[in-house]
């Protein structure tokens, strides 16, 4: 089930899955446009993108103070 993020309204966009794998190692988009990776496992790639996600938070949480 899609939602609406933050700032959000009318329809939903299309999205692609975040995750992908090139020659079996697994790679994160970011939103902008970036790859990370690789990584040895999906696991792996998901604990990154959290730890990234929580980067960029903090990031934006002190620019705005």
């Amino acid at each position: 089930m899609e939602i609406l993020r933050k700032g959000e309204s009318g329809s939903i966009p299309f999205r692609t899955g975040r995750f992908f794998t090139v020659e079996s190692k697994w790679f994160f988009s970011s939103r902008e446009g970036i790859d990370h990776g690789p990584f040895s496992s999906k696991q792996e790639a998901e604990i990154s993108l959290g730890v990234f996600l929580e980067n960029v938070m903090d990031v934006e949480t002190k620019l705005k103070a």
